[in-house]
Formats: C-alpha cells, structure tokens, sequence
C-alpha cells in the first residue's frame, strides 16, 4: 500500500492570536509524530499552491474577494470572532487546496493509493458564500468537484469525522447526488447543523452523537448510517475530513473517542475504497486541538493508511 503525504512548510505561517486552539504547534505535534521510524516509507511530498480560480469550483467570486480582502499586510484581523487572517494566511489556504488538488491527482493517476494531506487553515466549515470556524476555503468540496471535471469521476463520498459538523460542505452539496456526505459529530455543538432530518437530495447522511459518546457509539453510527449510505453509492473517490476533535483529550469537545476507533473507522473506509475504486482514498485534516490527541490519532490514521 502507497501513501503519500502532502504538506508545505507554509502553512505554518497562518498565524492566529495567542491561545487560539487553531495554532501552527498543531502540524508541528504531527509532523514529530511522523518522525518515528514507522513512518520511513511514507512517501513524502511538498504541497503546490492551488490558483486562485480553483476555489471558484465551489465558491463565488464575492466570496473569494472578501477573503483576499480580509488578508492584512501585517499583524491579525479578524473575517469573523473565530476566524483569523494574517500576511501568509492566503497562501496557506490555497496551498490546503493546492495538496488536495494533487492528493487527487496523485489517487487517480496511480502514484499512490491513497493521500493524507498535512494542512491549515482546515475547510469543511467554510460555505458557498461563507468563511467561517477557522476555514477560508473548503478544501474537500474543491477536492470532489476537481475529482469530477479533471478526472471524469461521477459519484464523490466525502466522511467527516470531525466533531464538528462540516456545514460549509453540506451546504455545497445540498442539492447534488453526485457528491454523498455523511458526517458523525457532536450535537448539540457549534456550528449547530448536522440534524439526522437534514438530508439535502438524499445524498446527506448525517449521525449526531451526544456529548460524552464513546467509540462504541461512534463505531455504532459508522455501522448504522455511513457505510451503507457508502456501500449502496459505490463512489469512484472517498475524502475524509480528518478532524481529530472527537479525541477524550480534545479541549473544544466532549465526544471519547481514542486512536483505536479513528484506526477503525479508517480500515473501514479503506475497505470500500478497496471494493469500489481501486483504493482511491484522499483525506485531509480538519480539526483537532489538543497537541497529543491530534499526534497520536493522525499518526494512527496514516499507520492505517500505509498498512492496509
């Protein structure tokens, strides 16, 4: 199994305010993780900065312009109370979108069989028309429409289990069934979607937890809920929104999961993958604050990734 990582020392330059829990100590916990000897295979690669045209695959041109606008010359600004801009931050975000952009390339092309992509600012909050909870662009819905018209794919999955509920890529594909969206978080929590009834074409398969859920729960709703709603598309591509909030230890949460379940929930999906697109699997970091939580699961998920 060939896994190839994505990532650029750029996005270490997104800056936000001291004690922000979106912070660059985030990937530098993950990339020490990966300096262990378990890792020496991963297949290495620095991540390209996407052009500016890229994001209009799935968000407007106001929303792209009021992003490039927030973007000071110096110091902070704030696009909203959570979401922070500094000098680097648009380059950052579209060099996100530019290691998503070539994870695909890269499943599809067969130089690999499946892509984590190492990345901040993350995405999945981040609306047609909306830069919101930490996100500029939503990276995975770039990603699957990329999959569409760059390499012909007809049928997208997209897994999120972020604790958050992605509404930026909910909101994206609302009313298209060529993109399914299943989502396992914590409700009631910000930003306040990811109800069951919410269902968008039929293509929504949301399965909300409650707060002190455990692994067993978790592993419950993936059983229930996200791999027949998998299992029935048959995708030619799955993405992961690789959030690892839902972690006992995550600070911003108060869903118990441990590096076993997000090890299991991967073997899951790499399962599918295996059936229904010749392995075809991308996943991209969203959330995850607490530094050894974050370590520890992301690391176990590309163990899984290398390993089968």
């Amino acid at each position: 199994m060939t896994t190839r990582l994505y990532t650029n020392p750029i996005h270490l330059e997104h800056l936000t305010p001291e004690g922000h829990p979106e912070r660059p100590e985030r990937l530098r916990a993950l990339e020490k993780a990966l300096e262990r000897e378990l890792f020496d295979d991963l297949d290495r690669v620095l991540s390209p900065q996407a052009d500016e045209s890229t994001v209009l695959l799935v968000h407007s041109e106001d929303h792209l312009a009021k992003v490039r606008k927030a973007i000071p010359e110096e110091g902070m600004a704030h696009i909203d109370a959570d979401t922070t801009a500094s000098p680097k931050s648009m380059t950052a975000a579209l060099t996100a979108v530019g290691g998503a952009l070539a994870g695909v390339d890269s499943v599809f092309r067969g130089e690999a069989d499946n892509v984590f992509v190492a990345a901040r600012p993350p995405g999945h909050h981040a609306e047609k028309n909306k830069a919101m909870g930490f996100c500029f662009f939503n990276q995975a819905a770039i990603a699957a429409r990329y999959a569409q018209q760059t390499h012909g794919a007809e049928r997208i999955a997209i897994v999120d289990w972020d604790v958050h509920h992605g509404n930026g890529t909910q909101d994206i594909f609302w009313d298209d069934a060529s993109v399914l969206y299943c989502s396992t978080h914590q409700m009631p929590l910000f930003p306040g979607t990811g109800a069951k009834d919410e269902v968008g074409a039929g293509n929504i398969f949301n399965a909300p937890l409650s707060a002190q859920s455990s692994g067993s729960l978790f592993r419950e709703a993936f059983r229930s809920r996200i791999l027949p709603a998998l299992e029935n598309m048959r995708p030619d591509m799955i993405i992961i929104s690789a959030g690892f909030d839902a972690h006992y230890r995550d600070p911003l949460a108060e869903i118990n999961l441990t590096e076993d379940d997000f090890d299991w929930a991967t073997g899951k999906l790499m399962d599918i993958a295996q059936r229904c697109c010749d392995n075809r699997l991308v996943s991209l970091l969203e959330g995850g604050y607490d530094l050894v939580g974050l370590a520890e699961s992301g690391a176990s998920h590309i163990n899984r990734l290398m390993r089968g």
